[in-house]
C-alpha cells in the first residue's frame, strides 16, 4: 500500500489553517496515520522527516489540521497497521507555499516579474543565513516533476539561472542547508508567439492590405519578417515565401501590400538578439477575394449563398491543376479546416451535407500553390432561406432575389429587406432589380408568414464598359473644345480619329462642390491631364 498526501490550501493566506489528508490504497479501517514536516537535508537531495508534535502516537483520522503556519513548509505522511503489522513508506512531500519571506531564507527574482520568455535570462537569488542553497521547482499537479536547478538551469553560488526552452508555469523556492524554506514564487516561462492580423479581410478593388504582427507578450527590440503563405502539396500545411520588400526585415510591426487582387494568405515572425532568436511562424491569415484567379476558381452548386441543412452542396474547383483541396474558415471558433473534416472530397469536388448550422468562407487551393476566389456559404437549420447570388453582381446588370421554404422551390407574399429596411411587401415571389447600382449593395433578407431568413451580402462591382464610355465621351468633348491638353499628338490633323485609340491605364475620380464661376454660367469645370507613352508607362486622367 502507498500513502498519498494532499495539502489544502496549497498557497497560504494570513490566518488560514492547513489541512493535511492522507489516503492509503487499498483503504482499510485499521490504519493509523502519522504526520511529518519535510525538512531539507543538506547531506543529500532528499528530505528528512520530523514527526509533528501531536502526531507521535498517530491518529485514527486520515486528516490533520495545522494552525498558524505563515511560511513555506513541506509535509509528508505514512500509515501503519498491526494485524498483520505493516507500515507504508513516507508519502511524496507536499508543500504549503507562502509568498512571505522567512527571516533566514528569501528568494528574489531578476527581472522582477512573473512572466518571462525562454530566450531571456531569469535569475533566482537565494538570500539568508546559509552558505549553501538549492533551488527547486514543482509543476503543480505533477508529483514526479520535483527537481533541482541543476536539472533545468545553472547554479552558481546562491544564484540559479533558468535555461528552459519549454513553456511551463511552475512554483520556485530556495532551500537552505540549515533546513529553511524561502518564500515561493510562481514563474511562467513562455515561447514568444507572433500573432498576425490582416485588414481588410475581404479585398475590394484598389484597396491596400495592412498586415500587423504582434509578439505575445510584447517587449522592445523585435524585428519583423513578412511572408506569403503558399499551399504546400507535400503536406496539409503551407510553405512560407518571404515578401520581396521584407527580405531585409522591418522594425515596424506593420506592412502594407498594394495591388493584391486575388485571395492570398500571409504570415509573420519576429526576431530578436544576436545570435537572432526567431519566433515560430504566426498562424496564417487569409485575405479573401471574390475574383477568380486565372489558374484557380471555385463554383458552387446550387449557385446561391444560403442552403438548408441535410441538403447537398457541391464545391467545384477548376483551373490549371490536377489536384485540389477545399478549405473553410468559420469565424465562431476561428477554425481553419479541410473538406475531409466536414465533407467528402472526390477529385476536384467537395460535397457538403451538414445537419447543423454553419456560416463559413470556402475556397480552393491547388497543388501548384494558387488560391481560388472565396465564397460565403450559410447552412441554415431553419425553414426559410434567401435565394441570392453567391458572386458579385456587375453594375448595370439585372438580378432577382427570392425566398424559399424547406421542401419547396419559391413562395409568394414575401417581404424583402435591404439593410434592415423594407423594400418590397406584396404578392410577388421575387425582388427584381433591373439595373443594379452601387446603392443596391448591402445585406438582404426575406420574411414569409412570420419566418425570417438569415441575411446575405450582395456585392456590386463597377462595370468596365461604363468607364470606357465615360472616357471616350470625355475625349470627344475635349476635342470639340479644341483642348490641346488631351490631344494624344501635337498634330491637329489627328482629330477625333486619334482620340478613339487612346488607352488610359489609371483613372482617379475626385468629387468637389459645384461652384458657379463669376465669369460665366458654367457650373462644372473639367480638368484633364494625360501622360501618354509606350506600354508600361502610367497614363493618368483626373476628373473633377
Amino acid at each position: 500500500p502507498e500513502s498519498v498526501l494532499t495539502v489544502s490550501p496549497s498557497w497560504l493566506s494570513p490566518g488560514a489553517s492547513v489541512t493535511l489528508s492522507c489516503k492509503v490504497g487499498p483503504p482499510s479501517a485499521e490504519w493509523r496515520f502519522y504526520w511529518f514536516k519535510a525538512v531539507p537535508d543538506p547531506s543529500h537531495r532528499k528530505y528528512k522527516y520530523k514527526v509533528l508534535p501531536d502526531s507521535i502516537s498517530g491518529t485514527v483520522q486520515d486528516s490533520y489540521i495545522i494552525h498558524g503556519q505563515t511560511h513555506t513548509a513541506g509535509y509528508a505522511c505514512r500509515a501503519t497497521r498491526r494485524n498483520p503489522e505493516y507500515s507504508t513508506d513516507y508519502s511524496e512531500p507536499k508543500f504549503a507555499w507562502s509568498r512571505d519571506s522567512h527571516p533566514a531564507a528569501s528568494l528574489i527574482i531578476s527581472p522582477h516579474k512573473e512572466k518571462h520568455f525562454n530566450i531571456d535570462n531569469v535569475n533566482l537569488n537565494c538570500q539568508g543565513n546559509s552558505a549553501k542553497w538549492r533551488v527547486r521547482f514543482e509543476l503543480p499537479g505533477n508529483k514526479t516533476d520535483l527537481s533541482y536547478c541543476s536539472n533545468w538551469g545553472t547554479m552558481t553560488g546562491s544564484s540559479c539561472t533558468i535555461k528552459s526552452h519549454r513553456s511551463h508555469t511552475a512554483v520556485y523556492w530556495c532551500e537552505s542547508e540549515t533546513g529553511q524554506f524561502s518564500n515561493a514564487v510562481n514563474i511562467t516561462i513562455q515561447t514568444p508567439q507572433s500573432v498576425l492580423t490582416v485588414s481588410p479581410s475581404w479585398l475590394s478593388p484598389g484597396a491596400s492590405v495592412t498586415l500587423s504582427c504582434e509578439v505575445k507578450h510584447p517587449s522592445a527590440g523585435w524585428r519583423f519578417y513578412w511572408y506569403k503563405t503558399v499551399p504546400d502539396p507535400s503536406n496539409s500545411f503551407y510553405r512560407y515565401d518571404l515578401l520581396p520588400d521584407s527580405i531585409n526585415v522591418t522594425v515596424e510591426d506593420s506592412y502594407i501590400i498594394h495591388g493584391q487582387r486575388h485571395t492570398a494568405a500571409y504570415s509573420c515572425r519576429a526576431g530578436r538578439g544576436n545570435p537572432e532568436y526567431l519566433t515560430d511562424y504566426s498562424e496564417p491569415k487569409i485575405v479573401w477575394s471574390a475574383d477568380s484567379h486565372p489558374a484557380s476558381s471555385l463554383t458552387v452548386s446550387p449557385d446561391r449563398e444560403q442552403h438548408f441543412t441535410s441538403e447537398s452542396v457541391t464545391l467545384n474547383c477548376g483551373g490549371n491543376s490536377a489536384e485540389w483541396r477545399v478549405r473553410r474558415f468559420t469565424d465562431v471558433r476561428s477554425d481553419l479546416s479541410y473538406c475531409s473534416d466536414w465533407g467528402k472530397m472526390t477529385a476536384s469536388s467537395c460535397t457538403i451535407k451538414s445537419d447543423w448550422y454553419s456560416k463559413a468562407v470556402y475556397w480552393c487551393e491547388s497543388v501548384s500553390g494558387e488560391f481560388s476566389n472565396a465564397v460565403n456559404i450559410t447552412v441554415h437549420n431553419g425553414d426559410l432561406l434567401l435565394v441570392s447570388p453567391i458572386n458579385r453582381v456587375t453594375e448595370g446588370a439585372s438580378v432577382s432575389l427570392s425566398c424559399r421554404l424547406r421542401g419547396q422551390n419559391t413562395v409568394s407574399n414575401v417581404i424583402f429587406y435591404h439593410n434592415d429596411k423594407m423594400v418590397q411587401n406584396d404578392s410577388r415571389e421575387e425582388l427584381n432589380i433591373s439595373t443594379v447600382s452601387q446603392s443596391d449593395e448591402g445585406f438582404y433578407k426575406c420574411e414569409h408568414s412570420g419566418r425570417v431568413s438569415p441575411q446575405s451580402w450582395m456585392a456590386v462591382q463597377v462595370s468596365g464598359v461604363v468607364l470606357v464610355i465615360l472616357l471616350l465621351l470625355l475625349c470627344c468633348y475635349r476635342q470639340s473644345r479644341d483642348s490641346a491638353s488631351l490631344r494624344p499628338s501635337e498634330d491637329p490633323g489627328n482629330g477625333l480619329h486619334e482620340c478613339q485609340h487612346v488607352t488610359y491605364a489609371h483613372v482617379d475620380f475626385k468629387h468637389s462642390e459645384n461652384k458657379r464661376r463669376q465669369d460665366g454660367p458654367e457650373t462644372v469645370t473639367i480638368y484633364s491631364h494625360v501622360k501618354t507613352g509606350a506600354a508600361g508607362t502610367e497614363n493618368r486622367v483626373v476628373l473633377k
